[in-house]
């Protein structure tokens, strides 16, 4: 049996260790609260923004944008959306398991590969495992549609120039706290924007645009591509911080039962020694009447 001093070691790391979960756990609750409002504040503009965009792509030959060309994916390029930091359970393995059997069946089927990462934790992990062209690190502390913007742009006119063929995004859906689901999304070519549309004609919302509907169109779809990836880094920094707001709860949980464990051990390990105290007690004062 260890000893008490060694215990009593133990016992104070633990609850050391126990108040940086939980100040890490409140820290985590702050940030998702923050996050999550700004990912369901986001969800109607996405709503509408796609609203219009159909009805505007039911007047329009929608094929005749370089966006929607459809090319042999020869070429792939994948945007593995992770987080910066750590300390997030199974948040960012589950996504870079995801990514790595996703570019593993592409490149079985004879695919040209490239990997775009954003986030600090799909950098480090693919750093000399994959074919890496650009990557991003140290975005979700703080950022706005101008990352979006920016991740978007740097990826369309490579398209359009037909430097490759397809894109994807590889992010974690949020679901709820303690389900973050690891998504794939086709961005280039850009799915057939309305013709998945059925709504009947007494129905539909009937626009005015200005100017024409398709010079409208050539702006609205690279602004889709936007809205996009913009919903995706909202995705992952609310998954990301839920996702350590129950990790850190949970560890917080398993400190506090191995306090209780070690305390147990503790009070044997204290009732031992004075027991071993007594016997001695008692053998010395059997050993001096005997004298």
């Amino acid at each position: 049996m260890a000893s008490l001093k060694d215990i009593k070691r133990k016992v104070g790391a633990v609850q050391k260790t126990k108040q940086i979960t939980r100040a890490m756990n409140m820290v985590a609750a702050s940030k998702f609260k923050a996050a999550q409002s700004r990912m369901e504040n986001f969800r109607p503009y996405a709503g509408k923004f796609m609203d219009v965009l159909n009805s505007l792509a039911l007047r329009v030959d929608t094929m005749s944008h370089p966006l929607l060309a459809v090319r042999d994916p020869k070429k792939i390029r994948v945007i593995c959306m992770t987080s910066d930091r750590g300390l997030c359970g199974g948040f960012n393995t589950n996504l870079i398991k995801s990514t790595e059997r996703f570019m593993r069946d592409k490149i079985k089927e004879g695919k040209d590969v490239a990997l775009i990462n954003v986030g600090r934790k799909g950098r480090d992990f693919f750093r000399k495992k994959a074919n890496v062209i650009t990557q991003r690190i140290d975005v979700f502390g703080k950022f706005d549609m101008t990352l979006a913007v920016s991740i978007a742009d740097d990826v369309i006119n490579p398209f359009i120039d037909e430097e490759y063929d397809e894109l994807y995004l590889i992010y974690n859906q949020f679901v709820n706290v303690a389900v973050q689901r690891p998504t794939v999304v086709r961005l280039f070519p850009l799915p057939s924007i309305g013709q998945n549309v059925d709504v009947e004609s007494e129905n539909r919302q009937d626009y005015e645009y200005e100017p024409s509907d398709e010079v409208l169109l050539q702006k609205l779809l690279p602004m889709y591509v936007h809205v996009l990836v913009f919903r995706a880094l909202l995705e992952t920094s609310a998954g990301e911080n839920g996702a350590r707001m129950a990790s850190m709860d949970n560890a917080t949980r398993n400190c506090e039962e191995l306090i209780s464990s070690l305390t147990l051990k503790m009070n044997k390990a204290r009732q031992a020694a004075i027991t071993a105290e007594l016997m001695d007690i008692v053998g010395g004062t059997e050993a001096l009447s005997k004298g």
